[in-house]
């Protein structure tokens, strides 16, 4: 139907909106507005918001998305279901089209909300066995404190029907596969889809959405950028200090995109992930099918929790 540029925002809901944004900051967002029954929060890139946390009982509401042109926004809002094109009473401004997914989520898909100030963040060169000078003269002093989130990179949902739940946002949004997990040795018992934005011959992440089949339907995770293997490592060591957050699975280095993760909950047990580092690719790589023990575990680092493979929180 089209093709998205990329991933904007996650909406969630919260029982309590103080809470909510204590776990964000500390996880490294920074408030963008709130209202009485609103919280949105950013990143350091110049997008107005990247998470919405309504007010009301802890659940997962949907995920909004980037058109590449006005015109996408009207051949969306042409198919059965979905809203006309509106516009948004949100921070940033822009229009919208919102759908239903097969699993019963929001879909929204938005264009031109008006950018804010990026917000700067002092990194330091590294000295590497091949640029040992990269950082003559100068000393690293890392600031203690939350990692430093620059965007929503990609969210996964579990599904109870993968290839319905694949096919739509492939079909709708234009999103294509990287790759695919299988498992007990058949290559036709997949068991989760990679798949990211449509960019041609331009680099892009090597995934935006994924699916993973699962015994109920429910978000997985939520998955942030943040700027360096640095601000990995200090956000875990800012989140353990405060003693109030569930660790659910890090630090290493994925197979499948090659991030380095770091996997926390928030108050609700909604799983936010920091990642730094993405494959990138484009149209001349071609797909592939994974076996489930290779595709799912780390690099380096802890292999991955059965708890979190069977995560999902409605």
């Amino acid at each position: 139907m089209i093709r998205v540029s990329d991933i904007a925002f996650a909406r969630l809901q919260s029982p309590d909106l103080d809470r909510a944004e204590e776990f964000l900051t500390d996880f490294g967002m920074v408030r963008a507005e709130r209202t009485a029954d609103r919280l949105y929060m950013r990143g350091t890139d110049p997008a107005p918001f990247i998470h919405v946390t309504h007010l009301g009982e802890p659940r997962f509401l949907g995920l909004g998305f980037a058109a590449r042109s006005e015109a996408d926004l009207h051949r969306l809002a042409a198919l059965d279901g979905a809203s006309a094109v509106e516009d948004m009473d949100e921070p940033g401004g822009g229009r919208r089209v919102r759908l239903t997914d097969p699993h019963g989520y929001r879909v929204e898909v938005v264009r031109g909300r008006d950018p804010v100030p990026e917000i700067a963040v002092k990194r330091f060169e590294i000295n590497t066995a091949r640029a040992g000078l990269a950082r003559a003269g100068e000393l690293t002093r890392i600031e203690a404190g939350p990692s430093h989130v620059k965007r929503l990179g990609h969210a996964v949902v579990m599904t109870t029907d993968l290839w319905a739940g694949t096919r739509w946002y492939r079909e709708t949004l234009g999103l294509v596969p990287s790759d695919e997990v299988y498992v007990e040795g058949d290559e036709d018992k997949v068991v989760a889809t990679f798949n990211r934005v449509d960019g041609g011959a331009d680099y892009v992440d090597h995934h935006t959405f994924l699916c993973i089949d699962g015994p109920k339907p429910g978000l997985n995770h939520l998955a942030f950028e943040v700027h360096d293997i640095d601000d990995v490592m200090m956000g875990n060591a800012h989140l353990r200090a405060r003693e109030k957050y569930e660790h659910m699975w890090g630090m290493g280095r994925h197979v499948l995109g090659s991030q380095v993760f770091d996997y926390w909950c928030d108050p609700w047990g909604r799983v936010h992930e920091h990642w730094t580092d993405s494959d990138r690719l484009n149209d001349s790589h071609p797909a592939s099918r994974v076996p489930a023990e290779i595709g799912f575990q780390s690099q380096w680092g802890e292999p991955v929790p059965e708890r979190f493979i069977t995560h999902a929180t409605p």
